[in-house]
């Protein structure tokens, strides 16, 4: 019988010895610059964020814990700060058809400004206008364009009662209108002396009065069509008055935006969309109160309006974007709707972006498991890469469940990097039973979990520890210490010649070391504190509640 070789007390740990580490404490180690561990990763993710070619996105496997977010965010920083700014996209209404607001793109920064002029402008305006219409000078013209009328039209009236006069007919003004009657010295003859009257007489004067009265029935006819050309003049005069104030007023952003033709297309849209409308600015606001709030009942003034959906001038670079709940409309954006008078309404101005449009011309952090867990996410995400658009559309439109007007936004051009996070498990899932996701997301960077136990990787180790003590404000670590936190690593890698990756367990057990060091008044921490971290880990349990039992277990020491 073959006898069981024991296993010596010393295989069982592989302690880390302090007396190869030339420091006191990590105070006196400079921070740690490069990723320890990573670098094949890390060359995967540069790779990826280089390319720029259709379906090079990246997903970033790794367990949770091991600093994967930090490290790619780190070095995008780093990268985007050198970028060239992506410009800003904004919507206009669509005058022509309101339902297809049109998307502008504009150089970087430009956006804002855009909108702070055209709000500018409808500010002016609407003071402006009402003063001009209650001037002397508009009033004096307005006169001028009514005396002409009634001057032209009593010269006619004039007209025909020199000619009946010639006939012995007067022409009488009664409350009904015109009347023709037979006269005698300029009076008309009453019906009694009327009847006296020779009968060829009489037959004379009807005759002269039918004549008569067929002219007077063509100047009445032309009356309603002078009040047209009277009311189209006026109506002219106030297009002219309103172009005058309007042209005066864009032609002023016409020389600031002269090098971008879309701007200018806009402003010769908006110009001839405020002649139209020159009533609304004559008139005063029209509003209602709806539950406290005041609202504007026609939307001419919010025609003008320019809605900036992306705008990066805040920071320099390209923009980095991690998106915690990539919802649908949180990814593609929405149309916004408002209730007003009962019923639900929208407006250009309620096209809300999504972080698609936020990270535009940048990179688009997301954890693969948030995005499959939303309904529809996944479906955009992958429909917005594939057209290198971005389509607001809400999900009640695309299944038909609501019939509420909507809006049918002109598509955003989509130059993005997007950056996926998440355990090996849906990687290769994806992998497997989606054909599309291969082709999007053509770069896999994969974080090792361990690295070998050597002495550089020792100090490099130590370096953490002081860059994770400096960082989050610990006192200095000895290098006993240091050298006790080396072996916990290795005990939770599971393994005595690897040192565990998993970043978030080391800083954990950085932080209550430090917490029992300073219980203790120590200046430093020490071997001992890092183990009396390490036994009350150890000696924690938890109890839960699982289909009726209890179990018991402790942490990993």
């Amino acid at each position: 019988m073959t006898a069981i070789t024991p296993l010596q007390l010393q295989w069982l740990c592989h302690a880390c010895d302090p007396g190869q580490f030339t420091f006191q404490t990590t105070a006196d180690l400079p921070d740690l610059t490069n990723i320890i561990g990573q670098a094949r990763a890390m060359d995967a993710v540069r790779f990826g964020a280089d390319i720029r070619r259709e379906g090079y996105n990246l997903f970033v496997l790794g367990s949770p814990g091991m600093s994967r977010h930090s490290l790619v965010r780190q070095f995008l920083e780093s990268k985007a700060s050198k970028e060239a700014e992506p410009p800003d996209w904004c919507y206009l209404n669509n005058f022509t058809q309101p339902h297809k607001p049109k998307a502008l793109k504009l150089p970087h920064g430009q956006g804002e400004a855009l909108r702070a002029h055209m709000a500018r402008l409808v500010d002016y305006l609407r003071s402006a206008i009402p003063v001009q219409f209650e001037s002397e000078e508009y009033r004096n013209r307005i006169s001028a364009i009514q005396q002409e009328y009634s001057e032209r039209q009593e010269r006619e009236i004039a007209e025909l009662e020199a000619e009946a006069e010639k006939k012995e007919i007067i022409l009488l003004r009664t409350p009904e209108g015109f009347a023709l009657a037979p006269s005698r010295n300029r009076e008309a003859i009453p019906p009694d002396e009327y009847d006296k009257l020779p009968q060829e007489r009489k037959d004379q004067i009807e005759t002269d009065v039918a004549g008569l009265q067929a002219h007077l029935e063509k100047i009445l006819a032309r009356l309603p069509q002078r009040r047209r050309e009277r009311s189209e003049r006026i109506k002219q005069l106030n297009h002219d008055i309103m172009l005058s104030a309007v042209m005066h007023m864009l032609n002023e952003l016409r020389e600031i935006y002269a090098g971008l033709p879309a701007v200018l297309d806009f402003f010769d849209a908006v110009q001839q969309d405020m002649v139209l409308h020159v009533d609304d600015f004559r008139k005063p606001d029209e509003s209602v109160n709806i539950s406290g709030m005041t609202v504007i009942t026609h939307q001419t003034f919010n025609n003008y309006q320019v809605n900036v959906l992306s705008s990066n001038h805040q920071k320099p670079g390209a923009p980095i974007v991690y998106e915690d709940n990539p919802t649908y409309s949180n990814l593609v954006g929405r149309v916004e709707h408002i209730s007003q008078f009962g019923a639900l309404v929208t407006h250009f101005t309620l096209i809300k972006p999504g972080a698609l449009h936020q990270a535009n011309g940048g990179y688009l952090l997301l954890d693969i498991r948030k995005v499959l867990m939303q309904p529809f996410a996944w479906e955009g995400l992958k429909r917005a890469l594939q057209a290198h658009k971005i389509h607001i559309e809400s999900l009640g439109q695309i299944y038909s469940l609501v019939s509420t007007v909507s809006l049918e936004p002109e598509p955003v051009p989509l130059d993005v990097k997007v950056i996926l996070f998440g355990e090996r498990l849906f990687y290769y899932l994806l992998q497997q039973y989606d054909p599309e996701f291969s082709e999007l997301f053509k770069v896999a960077a994969d974080f090792e979990e361990t690295i070998g136990r050597t002495a550089e990787s020792h100090f490099l180790y130590a370096q953490l520890i002081a860059t994770v003590a400096r960082k989050e404000g610990l006192l200095p670590y000895d290098r006993c210490a240091v050298a006790r936190v080396i072996e916990y690593s290795a005990r939770h890698a599971g393994d005595a010649e690897k040192l565990s990756m998993h970043m978030r367990s080391i800083a954990d057990l950085l932080r209550e070391s430090d917490y029992w060091a300073r219980a203790a008044n120590h200046d430093t921490v020490l071997a001992s504190d890092v183990q009396q971290a390490v036994d009350t880990r150890r000696s924690a349990v938890r109890i839960v509640s699982e289909t009726g039992y209890t179990k018991r277990f402790s942490a990993i020491s």
